[in-house]
């Protein structure tokens, strides 16, 4: 199966050389961690290479930056466990900037801000993206995120499931086995788009709470590496100021998802 080929993949924390740029030989070498398993922000494909937008900024900022990147796959559950522990030096995987994170991590400025939004079956009875429509009904999320945090504080009366992946929630879903998902708008409305997706749809996005969405998806460093986490923030206002940024965008979306 795709996704438990995926998985097994991405448990290996097997290192994918991406070079940020020819020139780069000689500059500051930085491991990046990402999942790898949340597209269209962060994929690793049937060849073994990782696509997305995550991806192609983190590639970009390492350009900027006139560094050396490397990439490693790591599971979710465990990736700041995995930059506390140094397999990585900093995390490019869509990471909400929150305060409950920022006591175990420094973060960069966001490169991007999209809202939660909550899909459902065609045939789907729920008729609202609210506390009240899907009370008693089962909602799916990917664990450890802000989005399975949001779904325990605002749907009290729903049944949260918890999945380790994105692709196993989607897969539950479309089998009838769930209700209803909550997830990033961006990453529910491109997997709609496929074949994967007919099953379902957008039922609406979900007001933003700041303390538990946060600022936006910022770059995760180990705490106190601020220096790192000021070279990344630095880097985002130069690729938003050259063009570089805007370029990406357009590959993946037809709005900027940068946000307000």
């Amino acid at each position: 199966m795709r996704i438990s080929k995926r998985l097994t993949m991405a448990a290996s924390a097997a290192v994918f050389t991406l070079m940020a740029g020819a020139a780069m030989a000689d500059g500051e070498k930085i491991v990046i961690g990402t999942e790898g398993a949340y597209p269209p922000f962060n994929n690793l494909e049937a060849d073994g290479t990782l696509t997305g937008f995550d991806i192609d900024i983190a590639k970009a900022l390492c350009e900027q930056m006139k560094a050396e990147c490397t990439f490693v796959t790591q599971d979710w559950d465990g990736i700041i466990p995995a930059l506390e522990a140094k397999k990585f030096d900093a995390i490019i995987a869509s990471m909400s900037i929150t305060e409950e994170r920022k006591q175990k991590v420094d973060f960069s400025a966001k490169y991007y801000n999209t809202p939660p939004a909550i899909v459902v079956p065609k045939d789907s009875d729920i008729t609202a993206a609210t506390p009240e429509a899907l009370a008693g009904k089962t909602l799916g999320a990917q664990s450890s995120t802000t989005h399975s945090n949001y779904a325990e504080a605002h749907m009290k009366d729903a049944e949260l499931k918890l999945y380790p992946t994105a692709d196993e929630y989607k897969l539950d879903i479309a089998n009838g086995r769930i209700d209803g998902v909550i997830d990033d708008v961006v990453v529910l409305s491109e997997w709609l788009k496929t074949a994967d997706g007919a099953c379902c749809k957008l039922l609406g996005t979900l007001p933003i709470d700041p303390v538990i969405n946060g600022e936006g998806a910022g770059i995760a460093v180990r705490k106190g590496e601020t220096a790192l986490a000021d070279k990344f923030t630095k880097a985002i206002a130069d690729i938003r100021e050259n063009g570089k940024y805007q370029e990406i965008n357009a590959k993946y979306f037809p709005f900027d998802v940068y946000g307000e």
